[in-house]
């Protein structure tokens, strides 16, 4: 089932993101080409300012941040995240990314899950981890980031998804994803 790869035929390298285009032999001997992103991969936090094991989950409250979304056009509410930068290791980066884009600090960081958001056409992958015992403190946004801090209830989220008012892919699993984790951990689910 594995393809072989063959040659790369096209390649651009943006700021942010890249785009392949590379030549492959397929299981059956034929060739193909297969199109795709490449990206250095990123993080996402659920910054909890309550210990969720300490109120009750719904009530917990989360740093969240808004921005403006060129490419949907709409401004979203998202999780604190960012890209890996060369050679970055995770946690360097969910200080720096939590830290420029909420102004909280210190704290544990608790690793929930990574996933490929669209592995048909993407090699990113997003690491999302939980953060409790933060500081506050100023934001630095990058220069070309305008962000906005909100502090949300958990389970405001939970309805802000249901709603769909919460759209993005690393925000809904994230938290979707955690308050599965938390029922289970905590012997609340089945």
């Amino acid at each position: 089932m594995k393809e072989k790869f063959l040659r790369q035929y096209f390649s651009y390298r943006g700021r942010a993101v890249g785009f392949r285009c590379d030549e492959v032999r397929l299981p059956g001997k034929k060739t193909a080409w297969r199109e795709y992103l490449t990206h250095p991969g990123a993080v996402a936090i659920i910054p909890f300012l309550d210990h969720p094991g300490r109120v009750p989950l719904r009530l917990a409250r989360v740093a969240m941040v808004e921005q403006f979304r060129y490419p949907v056009g709409r401004l979203t509410e998202e999780l604190p995240a960012g890209k890996l930068d060369a050679g970055e290791r995770l946690a360097g980066c969910l200080a720096r990314e939590l830290k420029e884009e909420t102004g909280y600090t210190g704290g544990k960081f608790h690793k929930l899950l990574s996933y490929w958001p669209t592995p048909a056409f993407s090699q990113e992958l997003i690491h999302i981890y939980w953060a409790v015992g933060l500081r506050s403190g100023k934001s630095r946004p990058d220069e070309d980031e305008f962000l906005r801090v909100r502090i949300d209830r958990f389970g405001d989220l939970l309805r802000k998804i249901r709603d769909g008012r919460i759209r993005d892919s690393k925000t809904v699993i994230g938290i979707l994803a955690f308050a599965q984790y938390f029922k289970v951990s905590s012997g609340t689910g089945r």
